[in-house]
């Protein structure tokens, strides 16, 4: 293999762990914010990323938590999406990639980009329904923007999957044969 693509492929792998870094770093402020404002609600408008869900704490605790947590879950599946690329490149034998291993963690790699792309499109649509009964939600939209990515992500993660196995296929035959 070219000393060029290996280079590619370990300057990505560095990729996945700054992003995966980064990710984990998110997800555990707005953890550490969340338990922090169901105990002192007052602080709501200071915590992570100026998160100002205060208006809608007060005026109603339930659709705070339910927002809260769709921001918070999709958030850590990012972080174990993330993960698991780094998991599947440090494995990865670039030398014979067709592998059952390698086939398992791209499809779950496609099962998380898609569960990450339909809760963030759930969740668009319930802050739209919100945003008709007078909630402002303007600082919820960065959270959710890409739910139609994800999918779209998904679904070529999933042919890539789908190529895995039948390369799998292939080199058992192969194998077999000689």
């Amino acid at each position: 293999m070219a000393r060029q693509n290996i280079l590619v492929f370990k300057v990505m792998s560095v990729l996945a762990w700054i992003i995966f870094v980064g990710l984990s770093i998110e997800s555990g402020g707005l953890l550490v914010n969340f338990i922090y404002s169901l105990f002192k609600p007052e602080m709501v408008k200071y915590l992570y990323n100026k998160l100002d869900l205060s208006e809608m704490y007060n005026r109603s605790k339930e659709v705070f938590v339910m927002m809260y947590l769709f921001i918070l879950v999709i958030a850590i599946l990012k972080s174990i999406l993330f993960y698991k690329v780094i998991q599947l490149s440090s494995k990865l034998d670039l030398a014979k990639p067709f592998s059952s291993y390698v086939s398992s963690k791209i499809m779950t790699i496609c099962y998380f980009t898609l569960s990450i792309g339909l809760l963030s499109y759930v969740a668009k649509e319930i802050v739209q329904n919100l945003m008709s009964l007078g909630y402002t939600i303007d600082q919820l939209n960065p959270y959710w923007v890409d739910s139609q990515a994800y999918i779209l992500m998904s679904a070529v993660i999933y042919i890539i999957a789908t190529i895995f196995k039948r390369g799998i296929e292939i080199q058992t035959e192969n194998d077999s044969t000689i």
